[in-house]
């Protein structure tokens, strides 16, 4: 069939509402930039008033770093939490309960002022970041599940697209002439309840993910009704087929954990590759860059510099729709080492230019271009990939457990480079983003030896090829060196 003919207005219409789960966390993520100084001026009236004692600096510091920490730490636990929800509501309905969070971590924040409490706003951020753990497991899980083989990469790309959209939006909302006033900035943290609601009514017209209908609820007529809506044809017999062969391989297997992930060896070897590139997304310095990219232009002399971070936020949007239309071309694995070499070369650019930027002129304007190279360059593999790509190692059975592991790494990541940047800066300066220089090769490295090419591949054809190099030595001798197997089989047809 024509790659053309699968993308149906009801398959858009699914992954885009899905993807507003993940809006969520990018919007989420940037809201708490851009007031700080406010929030942090309403936390020393609060606390004033309430204990008639001045507040000390420390204080503050130390309740402003809780408020944007605990997210994170929110994050960490509802991902860690994404198998428990979608075994058993499935993977739409989960979405749909979920804002229940996004409706409580919202009205906390926003009602926080109104009444003079410090402790409504941090246990909102907490709130939502829970929200948001759940999202980045329950949203790349449902697209994966709903596309087609041939276009699995490109949807689930739309994942990554959601979130530096919501980056975005909260950069310009976050602006003064916006929302990011001492009248208005509750208005900007409660604005999440708002594509909550949207996604809420519009999940009621989004199918159940037919893989689960099949492989978990053993509804076949409700699976291929499912997949003839979502293909725009009557012949899915080939889906049909493809889940029943994982159904049954799953039916033969004790349910799988967490901790059976790392002790079978049928699923190490692929547990350790979501992990790392997992880990390889966080620890390359992007969230670094984008927390201190103010500060990065500042000292770069740039006069403007929320409208430089902005511009940077643009640029982040523009080149994950690139990497869209890029994804069943290139392939995951050659998009992941053209993203992950090319941000080490800017990690170079932008050391030599804040390294120089006091003795030559016109080198502050080379930190701007790495930055901007940095951010494009981590958008073309490293910040779509990982997300979408754990969803396609692993077969029906192990991939909750999977999604929820992959996604904690993500979020505990996250949240140790948040917490340590500051301190690494003020200790390394200027030479700072050589520890990422570090990192962003060690992953290069692993990629290019470890991590298969998934393009064009079926869930249960990719899980196999890692079976079989787990049973390598004690079958066939062609089965010896299976990763390179896995690597040099060739995509279906259709996807060309």
């Amino acid at each position: 069939m024509d790659t053309k003919k699968k993308i149906t207005a009801p398959l858009i219409y699914s992954v885009t509402i899905a993807a507003i789960g993940s809006l969520q966390f990018g919007y989420n993520t940037g809201v708490i930039n851009a007031p700080e100084k406010i929030i942090q001026g309403f936390f020393n009236r609060t606390l004033s008033e309430r204990s008639g004692q001045v507040v000390s600096p420390e204080l503050l510091t130390s309740l402003w770093s809780l408020s944007v920490a605990i997210f994170s730490v929110g994050g960490m636990i509802g991902s860690f939490s994404v198998s428990l929800f979608v075994n058993r509501f499935g993977r739409r309905n989960s979405m749909l309960l979920v804002n229940i969070l996004a409706f409580a971590g919202g009205a906390l924040m926003g009602f926080s002022k109104l009444a003079k409490a410090v402790e409504m706003l941090i246990i909102g951020r907490f709130v939502i970041g829970l929200f948001c753990g759940l999202c980045t497991g329950f949203v790349p899980m449902y697209i994966s599940e709903v596309s087609p083989t041939s276009l699995r990469g490109a949807f689930g790309t739309l994942n990554q697209l959601g979130i530096v959209v919501g980056i975005l939006v909260a950069q310009i909302f976050g602006l003064e002439k916006i929302m990011g006033t001492e009248a208005l900035w509750p208005l900007l943290l409660g604005f999440t309840v708002l594509p909550a609601i949207l996604q809420c009514v519009a999940l009621l017209f989004c199918p159940e993910s037919p893989r689960f209908l099949l492989i978990n609820k053993m509804e076949e007529e409700k699976a291929q009704a499912v997949l003839q809506k979502l293909r725009g044809t009557q012949d899915v017999s080939q889906d049909i087929l493809e889940m029943k062969e994982e159904s049954a391989k799953m039916s033969q297997e004790k349910k799988v954990t967490v901790p059976e992930l790392f002790r079978s060896p049928n699923y190490r070897q692929a547990i350790i590759v979501a992990i790392m590139l997992q880990l390889s997304q966080q620890l390359s310095g992007i969230n670094a860059v984008f927390y201190y990219s103010t500060g990065i232009f500042e000292k770069a002399g740039i006069t403007q510099p929320v409208y430089a971070t902005i511009g940077a936020g643009v640029v982040n949007t523009v080149f994950t729709v690139v990497s869209l239309f890029l994804v069943e071309r290139a392939g995951r694995r050659t998009l992941h080492l053209v993203g992950l070499g090319g941000m080490a070369a800017c990690t170079v650019l932008m050391t030599i230019a804040l390294a120089l930027k006091d003795t030559v002129e016109w080198i502050r304007y080379i930190s701007i271009l790495g930055t901007f190279g940095f951010v494009a360059l981590f958008e073309i593999g490293p910040g779509p990939i990982p997300w979408f790509i754990v969803a396609e190692l692993f077969s029906q059975g192990p991939r909750p457990a999977a999604m929820a592991v992959a996604g904690c790494s993500n979020w505990t990541s996250n949240f140790l480079v948040g917490m340590l940047f500051p301190y690494a800066e003020k200790l390394l300066g200027s030479y700072v983003f050589l520890i990422f220089l570090v990192f962003l090769v060690i992953f290069f490295v692993f990629t290019f030896f470890k991590v298969p090419e998934t393009k064009g591949r079926t869930f249960e054809d990719i899980s196999r090829g890692f079976e079989g190099r787990a049973e390598a030595g004690s079958t066939l001798p062609v089965e010896k060196n299976p990763m390179v197997e896995l690597n040099s089989i060739q995509p279906n047809k259709e996807v060309a």
